[in-house]
C-alpha cells in the first residue's frame, strides 16, 4: 500500500504542538484592520487552537510529515 502523503496546504497553515493541540493563524489579520474596533484587533493576536473534531481532521491530514 503507498504511503499516505502530506496535504500541503494544511502543512503550510496548521501545527501540531507536543501535546497533540492544532495551532492556527487567526482569520482577519491581514489587512483592512481600520474597520476593527481595538478590542478585536487585540483578540486577533498570536495564534489559535483548533477544538477536538476538527483537530483529528488536521492530524490525518498532516499523516505524511513528521513534525
Amino acid at each position: 500500500m503507498p504511503k499516505q502523503k502530506t496535504h500541503k496546504g494544511v502543512k503550510k497553515r496548521f501545527r501540531v504542538t507536543a501535546r497533540g493541540k492544532v495551532k492556527h493563524r487567526r482569520a482577519g489579520t491581514s489587512h483592512l484592520q481600520v474597520r476593527l474596533t481595538s478590542k478585536r484587533k487585540r483578540k486577533l493576536r498570536g495564534t489559535g487552537v483548533l477544538a477536538a473534531p476538527e483537530t483529528a481532521k488536521i492530524v490525518e491530514m498532516l499523516r505524511g510529515y513528521s513534525y
